[in-house]
């Protein structure tokens, strides 16, 4: 076992408290969606603790269940602080969190962007988190706006085509 995991002055395998993960300094909006993850996620971390936990006597449990309770910390954190942001009974009348944007870029290339809490991002399924400088460049536009997105690589314009709902996924 790691010797970075364990008290080597007393001999002692019991693990060391891992330091908490970092917490946003940004409010922690979540969608309806986003706030049932964080659950599912503390329900299956809570399992693993449980069930690491009855294996006392094993040290390769120790590091994994450091892992476990370090991460049930922030995900506890992050359900205490979420703040819900409910979709609007009518469509949006702008960009705002929680939207589902279709855009064009300037190239003419389709994308759709849904604004999430930052724990829900999942860039490459087109969820970007709210403090994002794309969520940021979208926000309070309507369609028909052209919005500029500040990127490392450049600058690049997309054009707001639709806002709505964002679709329930199957999960």
């Amino acid at each position: 076992m790691n010797k970075a995991f364990t008290k080597e002055d007393d001999g002692s395998t019991t693990p060391q408290r891992l330091d908490d993960l970092p917490i946003s300094a940004h409010p922690n909006h979540v969608t309806p969606q986003g706030l049932a993850q964080l659950h599912v996620r503390g329900a299956a971390l809570e399992a693993d603790i449980t069930r690491l936990r009855a294996a006392p006597d094993d040290p390769e449990t120790l590091y994994p269940l450091a892992v476990a309770e370090r991460d049930l910390r922030y995900v506890s954190a992050r359900i205490s602080s979420a703040i819900l942001i409910q979709p609007p009974e009518e469509e949006y009348p702008s960009v705002q969190f929680g939207a589902a944007v279709d855009v064009l870029d300037e190239n003419g290339r389709p994308s759709t962007y849904v604004i999430v809490g930052e724990d829900e991002a999942d860039p490459a399924r087109g969820l970007i988190a709210a403090p994002s400088p794309l969520a940021r460049a979208l926000l309070e536009s309507e369609p028909g706006d052209i919005v500029e997105w500040p990127r490392p690589s450049g600058t690049l314009e997309l054009e707001i085509i639709a806002i709505r709902k964002r679709e329930v996924e199957a999960e």
